[in-house]
C-alpha cells in the first residue's frame, strides 16, 4: 500500500482537503514527495528561471526595444501562467487567506501584480520611474526557495539565530555610535565630519571594510582610529557567519541518527552514523563492517 504523503508544516496550516480534486491538487501542488509533485515542481522551477531571463533581457535596451511585441507576449503568457497557480492554490486549501497572507503567497502575488498594473492602469506610464514597478516582476526568484531544501535549512538556522544576531547587531551599533561621536569630536566639520550622523556614517563605512573614500580622517589621532576600526570589522564581520553556522551544524547533528560505535581508545559511545572520528579523543573510529 502506497504510503500517505506527509505535507510540510507549513503546507499543513492552510488546511489539507478531505477529498475530491481539491485533495489531489493539494497534492500535487503541496506534497513534492509524490511523482505528480515532484514534476510539479521542477516544472515550475523551470518557468520561474524562463521568467527571471526574459526581465533581465527585457531590461537590456538593444533587446528590450528591438523586440517589444516578443517580450511583451512571453511577459503575458508566464504571467498568466503564475496568475492560474496563484489561483489553484488558493482554491485547493482549506484556509486560502492564511495562505494569501502567507510568505510566499504574498510572493506569488507580487510576482503577477506589476503587470496587471501597468496594463489597467496606462496613466502610469507618465511617470519616470514606472520601470521600478515592472522591475518588480524580478520578484518571482523568491519563489525558488520555496522548492530548495537548504533555503528552508538557511532560513531555520537564522530563525533559531534570531536574538544572538539582534544582540549581535545591537552591539555593532552601539560601536558605531561611539566611533561617529569620536570621530566628530576628532576631525571636526573642517574635514568633513559636520555631524554625528556624518560620523556614524564614516564608522559604518569603514567598519564594513566597504571604505568609500567620500569621508576620510585628516589628523593623526583619526587616522589612528581609523585602523583600528578597519582591524575591527575584519572580526566583527565573521561574527554572525559564526553565529549561524554553528546552529546549521548543531541543527544537522541533532538530525543525524547516533549510532552505538564506540571508540576504542577511550570507550566514548553514541557516535554519528557517519563519523569517522571519536569526538572526544579524537581516534579513528572502526568500521562496524
Amino acid at each position: 500500500m502506497t504510503p500517505e504523503p506527509i505535507p510540510s508544516p507549513e503546507a499543513s496550516s492552510f488546511g489539507r482537503p478531505e477529498r475530491g480534486w481539491r485533495r489531489t491538487l493539494f497534492v500535487v501542488i503541496f506534497e513534492s514527495d509524490t511523482r505528480l509533485g515532484k514534476a510539479f515542481d521542477v516544472a515550475l522551477l523551470l518557468a520561474i528561471f524562463a521568467s527571471v531571463v526574459v526581465v533581465m533581457l527585457d531590461s537590456v535596451h538593444s533587446l528590450g526595444g528591438r523586440y517589444p511585441l516578443l517580450f511583451g507576449v512571453l511577459e503575458w503568457a508566464i504571467t498568466l501562467l503564475f496568475t492560474a497557480e496563484y489561483a489553484v492554490r488558493l482554491a485547493c486549501v482549506e484556509r486560502p487567506q492564511r495562505y494569501a497572507r502567507s510568505f510566499f503567497g504574498i510572493v506569488d502575488l507580487v510576482a503577477i501584480l506589476p503587470t496587471y498594473l501597468a496594463f489597467f492602469f496606462p496613466s502610469l506610464q507618465v511617470l519616470m520611474d514606472i520601470r521600478l514597478l515592472r522591475m518588480l516582476r524580478a520578484f518571482r526568484i523568491l519563489k525558488l526557495t520555496a522548492y530548495v531544501r537548504e533555503y528552508r535549512v538557511l532560513g531555520a538556522a537564522l530563525a533559531a539565530s534570531r536574538r544572538k544576531i539582534l544582540v549581535f547587531i545591537g552591539s555593532v551599533a552601539i560601536i558605531v555610535l561611539l566611533l561617529g561621536t569620536v570621530m566628530y569630536v576628532v576631525e571636526g566639520p573642517e574635514n568633513g565630519f559636520t555631524s554625528i550622523p556624518i560620523g556614524v556614517y564614516w564608522a559604518i563605512s569603514t567598519m564594513t571594510t566597504v571604505g568609500f573614500g567620500d569621508i576620510v580622517p585628516k589628523t593623526d589621532l583619526g587616522r589612528a582610529i581609523a585602523s583600528f576600526v578597519m582591524l575591527l570589522g575584519w572580526g566583527i564581520l565573521a561574527v554572525p557567519t559564526g553565529i549561524v553556522t554553528a546552529e546549521m551544524t548543531s541543527r544537522r547533528l541533532s538530525e543525524e541518527p547516533a549510532g552505538l560505535r564506540s571508540c576504542a581508545a577511550c570507550g566514548s559511545q553514541a557516535h554519528a552514523a557517519r563519523a569517522r572520528y571519536c569526538q572526544d579523543c579524537g581516534a579513528r573510529l572502526t568500521d562496524p563492517s
